[in-house]
């Protein structure tokens, strides 16, 4: 028998077995469980009450408002308005209220740990696996049963082993890696795990691995998993410092099997842009020509943690927004947005033109400041870039790193961010 994958030791741990065969069907116990203020108490609360329902353990949910803040108009208000309340209600102690958004307030406090298997009420919940940790994202109904029981079925998935070795030529970061997987490898990547390892990953820092995990959802994963080592000890160390001491950081063997394992050269990627309407649309920038945008958006869990903005700020230093562009910044916390504020980078933008905008999930779901008129352009930092996510129907995104973004918006059409960066 070949050894396990880190996907599979995860699952086995939770489950209480020895070995997690590929595609046979287990019932892990839950760690944690991760829900926000659209699909989360909303959703499950009537079905929990049909139930008589009460929940299995308040001390290991963690509600987040995140999607509907601050409130644009009377229904967002109502549905904070009942998350709140019923937070209150079930007696659950960690709710980060406008606090930022989901994928980042987690690890930012400390509740993810590798090696736990985790669930949240969002599709972009691999983010966690940044963290060597399982956390794959559910529906409103499979949550309303882990919220009862503890515990959810699942198929041990395949994994894939993506190797990115080499070293990130400049104005060349995650999200360009992602771009190009989401072209190369495509997004019908059903029930497997896209695992991250190689020298361009474990240089990495923490944020630019969650870029790496969060857009595994856009690949069509289950989930995205980075195996824990001394980078993520040293986050935690700041975060969750109770648990570094006697931590463990599990891995794959040596011989474990894998679905699929490919190598990528990092040193040549160039900067990508995916053009309208998929993720998949990606290419080199060059390869997109001068297209004119209407607005350049910084934001989301993929594009707004404090590295990001630092990149933007790189480029936009001692520089200026053409005025025919909207630069909207919304910083993923409220801790990052200190952070940036801290450091000068919030000085940097907004000299340059930019307009700070409350943290959270906001105009990269179309829920908030932000949103695209008619035949609008606009190049986001964003994961998605659907047809009619981000405003009208007819509106166009391009999705790019944040220093492309931050490119386009001086010259008011998407360009090569390495003429700003030499």
């Amino acid at each position: 028998m070949s050894g396990l994958t880190l996907t599979q030791k995860i699952i086995a741990r939770a489950s209480g077995v020895q070995h997690a065969r590929v595609g046979e069907i287990l019932m892990p116990r839950v760690d944690l469980v991760m829900m926000h203020d659209s699909g989360g108490p909303r959703r499950v609360d009537p079905m929990l009450r049909e139930l008589n329902a009460q929940i299995w353990d308040a001390e290991r949910v963690v509600v987040v408002s995140d999607h509907y803040v601050p409130a644009i108009d009377a229904d967002s208000a109502q549905i904070l308005a009942f998350t709140r309340g019923w937070v209150a209600e079930r007696g659950i102690r960690h709710f980060y209220d406008m606090r930022g958004i989901c994928h980042v307030v987690l690890p930012e406090h400390g509740h993810l740990k590798p090696g736990d298997f985790i669930v949240g009420g969002d599709s972009h919940s691999p983010t966690g696996g940044a963290f060597g940790c399982l956390m794959i994202g559910v529906g409103a109904t499979e949550m309303a049963g882990v919220l009862v029981t503890g515990e959810i079925w699942v198929r041990v998935p395949e994994t894939i082993r993506v190797a990115l070795d080499g070293a990130l030529p400049i104005g060349v970061v995650a999200k360009d890696i992602m771009l190009h997987l989401c072209a190369t490898l495509g997004m019908s990547n059903d029930y497997r795990v896209m695992e991250y390892a190689g020298s361009c990953v474990r240089a990495m820092a923490m944020e630019e691995r969650m870029t790496l995990c969060n857009m595994a959802a856009e690949l069509g994963a289950k989930s995205g998993l980075i195996a824990a080592d001394a980078t993520t000890v040293a986050w935690l160390a700041r975060t969750a410092p109770e648990w570094v001491a006697p931590l463990e950081l599990p891995r794959g063997d040596d011989d474990a099997h894998y679905e699929r394992e490919l190598t990528i050269n990092v040193s040549e990627l160039e900067p990508q842009v995916a053009a309208p309407h998929s993720p998949a649309n990606a290419s080199a920038v060059g390869n997109q020509g001068r297209v004119k945008i209407d607005q350049a958006y910084i934001g989301a869990c993929t594009g707004a943690k404090i590295n990001d903005l630092h990149m933007a700020a790189r480029v936009l230093r001692g520089r200026q927004v053409r005025k025919s562009v909207r630069l909207l910044i919304a910083p993923a916390s409220t801790r990052i947005t200190a952070e940036a504020a801290a450091d000068g980078t919030l000085a940097t933008l907004t000299a340059a033109g930019a307009i700070l905008l409350p943290s959270g999930c906001g105009a990269c779901a179309g829920l908030g400041a932000g949103i695209l008129a008619s035949g609008e352009v606009c190049i986001a930092s964003t994961a998605r870039n659907f047809k009619g996510r981000m405003g009208a129907p007819d509106s166009l995104v391009y999705l790019a790193s944040p220093y492309t973004v931050a490119a386009a918006a001086i010259t008011g059409e998407i360009c090569d961010p390495r003429e700003f960066l030499a």
